[in-house]
């Protein structure tokens, strides 16, 4: 049972998934980093069938990075979220489809914008400000759209907001899940990209 989200404000996007391994009702492993970093500012979040989720991230990390090597420059956040669509939609349409939900979030250094993008196993990709994967998304999605939350002065979701207050959002997110879902992940692993790079946060 994999949750994930991410949120983007103020030229940063934050990623955060549970770090839990499961299968049906046993534990394996509560120290699972389900968080790729492709690129100095390109990070990807994973859900799904456990062994296609390590595979596919596995593939999309080492082909990103002989993409930098062969050109001596990284892709931007639109092309690598592209591409690994492309390569997502293609494997659908093969004899061993990947079930894997991604987040693809980064920071384009040209434009000096943080992107954010939904993609699930399906191959449907879209642009978003904010997004979640898993049993989480029936919790938080509905805290992160309120139209009324910046008015009122609560900690609902501002593409504006400095990274102080989205960390200050997710961590509503994440106490929401654990009020409301009856099995509860331990642990969440949160990671940043902005200018100056990837970095995890403890929250």
């Amino acid at each position: 049972m994999d949750i994930s989200f991410a949120l983007t404000g103020k030229g940063y996007v934050i990623l955060a998934s549970d770090t839990t391994a499961a299968r049906s009702i046993v534990k394996m492993k509560v120290d699972e980093d389900k968080i790729k970093v492709l690129s100095p500012h390109l990070l990807m979040a994973y859900s799904g069938e456990p062994g296609d989720t390590v595979q596919f991230a596995e593939y999309i990390e080492r082909n990103i990075r002989l993409y930098q090597i062969r050109n001596t420059y990284a892709l931007r956040p639109p092309s690598a979220a592209s591409w690994i669509r492309r390569t997502l939609a293609d494997s659908l349409r093969s004899r061993k489809p990947y079930a894997v939900n991604l987040l693809i979030g980064g920071y384009d250094t040209s434009t000096h914008q943080p992107h954010l993008y939904w993609v699930d196993y399906l191959g449907t990709m879209s642009e978003v400000p904010f997004a979640a994967h898993g049993y989480g998304a029936y919790f938080a999605l509905s805290l992160l759209d309120r139209e009324d939350g910046l008015m009122s002065g609560s900690s609902y979701h501002d593409p504006e907001a400095p990274l102080e207050e989205g960390l200050k959002t997710l961590r509503r997110c994440l106490d929401e899940v654990a009020k409301r879902l009856v099995v509860t992940p331990e642990k969440y692993k949160v990671k940043v990209v902005d200018k100056d790079g990837v970095r995890e946060i403890e929250i």
